[in-house]
């Protein structure tokens, strides 16, 4: 996706792919009719592919089981597409010919176009390629449509690598209104963020967690940045249990520091680092179990400092 517009789009995918590339299985496993389990060896080839035309770079090369995967983001309608997905498929066959049996024979990888919006029913771009001879064969590859899959179907499927581009479907929706819209989102995003809870921190699994709702939040935030309203009310949903995450973080730092500093400056330190990571004074001395007014005297050292 060459567009700057769609750079967060293509910025968010790439990064699931490098960052949290087990949560491809479950998406391959579906597209191709695959059954491996979330656990297989997945490995990373390079993207950058060298042709007569200049460099091009695929958004993921995954060698899994022995067999190739090239999967392509999408963000907008293009009529084009099917024409650069095999190129970059040629490419990376190219890559990996092989001489077999006195001849040379080209691999081309399973792939397949992951359209963020919209919602066609056309399961197949096709390319039909005529040799000199006239004989024929089809290039065919997969269209996909997150559009196509409901809050129960990802979450059923473990399809959680869709989770970061589900808020596009509310896009074009009244957030702002007194419609119903708004809240019927918030709720998708509450039952999301449970699932994960459980799929994920239940499991020990912190950091996956994290940076999943991370994207989560990047992309929302970009498709909301107009509607104050949506965008407040999807933080509290989505944002407040990383914000308590890393408060916990934060109050654990700071008690070890008052074993050694003494308790009073161990305090200070976690009320001082809970402010300036935005938490208010009513939040900070629940969750630190100190008076407010105690909190609000630390914050007047913070801010006036001799």
């Amino acid at each position: 996706m060459a567009s700057t517009n769609n750079t967060i789009f293509d910025d968010v995918f790439r990064t699931l792919i490098e960052k949290m590339p087990e949560l491809t299985i479950p998406l391959i496993n579906e597209i191709f009719g695959t059954a491996y389990p979330e656990d297989i060896e997945i490995i990373q080839r390079r993207n950058e592919h060298q042709t007569k035309q200049g460099e091009i770079i695929t958004d993921s090369h995954l060698l899994i089981a022995e067999k190739m995967y090239h999967l392509e983001c999408q963000s907008t309608q293009d009529s084009g597409m099917v024409v650069r997905m095999i190129e970059y498929d040629f490419s990376i066959s190219l890559e990996s010919m092989e001489k077999e049996e006195g001849r040379y024979r080209m691999y081309f990888p399973h792939s397949c176009i992951l359209h963020l919006r919209g919602n066609e029913e056309t399961r197949f771009l096709t390319i039909e390629v005529v040799m000199p001879d006239k004989s024929t064969w089809e290039y065919k590859v997969p269209a996909v449509y997150a559009g196509h899959y409901t809050k129960e179907e990802i979450l059923g499927k473990r399809l959680f690598f869709l989770l970061p581009f589900y808020i596009m479907r509310y896009e074009k929706k009244d957030l702002d209104g007194e419609h119903q819209e708004l809240k019927k989102m918030l709720e998708a995003y509450a039952e999301i963020e449970a699932r994960l809870e459980k799929e994920f921190l239940e499991e020990g699994k912190e950091k996956e967690y994290r940076d999943l709702i991370e994207l989560i939040i990047r992309i929302a935030e970009y498709i909301l940045k107009d509607r104050e309203k949506a965008r407040k009310g999807f933080g509290k949903v989505m944002g407040g249990k990383v914000l308590e995450l890393e408060s916990d973080k934060l109050i654990q730092k700071g008690l070890e520091q008052g074993r050694t500093q003494g308790l009073e400056q161990g305090i200070k330190s976690s009320v001082w680092k809970l402010l300036k990571n935005g938490l208010s004074v009513e939040e900070t001395a629940k969750l630190l179990e100190l008076p407010k007014e105690r909190v609000c005297k630390i914050q007047e050292e913070m801010n006036n400092p001799e």
